[in-house]
């Protein structure tokens, strides 16, 4: 790398110094004659080859322009998929995932094994009776709460049904005592209860 950028500096430098040599001071004077009869140094280009080249039509640089594209672009539609194709897609083998993953799982089940380390367990911090108290909250809470919340929100629901009747019920008896004869001749008091 050293020997190249040596040679390249050198070139550089060489061809600058090539053009400035002058004849040197106690070279004698020559007439202008003899300048005429000098030979003309040896250029590798000459003025003649260049004149020739440019009357020349130049060459198409850029080819293919007038060439026709070759590409071609396709559409696939996506398949509609049945709900037969759909569920035979869907993996149930797998089951729920543990916390930490699967393989964190089974590192842990294969250093403290079960046999040998009771208190690893899942329910190993629990007793016999507090598991029972789990189990029936568990119960409790799918069968009965369910039903519970369910009769709850339809009493509030039919609670207030009943409040918004009322008081449209009212508004409508505001507005027929507003009116001229109590409203007479106007339908919806005419069809109220209060007129009855």
């Amino acid at each position: 790398m050293r020997l190249t950028a040596l040679l390249f500096t050198t070139i550089l430098t060489a061809a600058p110094a090539w053009a400035q040599e002058q004849p040197s001071s106690s070279a004698p004077q020559s007439t202008s004659a003899e300048q005429d009869k000098k030979p003309e140094p040896n250029l590798p280009v000459s003025i003649e080859k260049i004149k020739k080249e440019l009357e020349q039509r130049p060459a198409q640089m850029l080819r293919g322009m007038d060439d026709k594209p070759t590409f071609k672009l396709e559409i696939h539609e996506r398949q509609k998929v049945s709900l037969d194709d759909l569920i035979k897609s869907l993996d149930f083998k797998a089951g729920p995932v543990p916390a930490g993953g699967l393989y964190g799982y089974e590192m842990q089940r294969q250093m403290w094994p079960a046999a040998s380390n009771p208190m690893r367990q899942p329910y190993a911090a629990f007793n016999q009776g507090e598991l029972l108290t789990i189990l029936v909250e568990n119960l409790v809470g799918k069968y009965l709460a369910g039903k519970a919340a369910n009769a709850i929100t339809s009493a509030v629901r039919e609670h207030a049904v009943a409040q918004a009747r009322e008081e449209v019920q009212q508004t409508i008896n505001e507005y027929c005592a507003a009116q001229p004869n109590h409203g007479a001749g106007i339908q919806i008091c005419v069809n109220s209860p209060a007129n009855r």
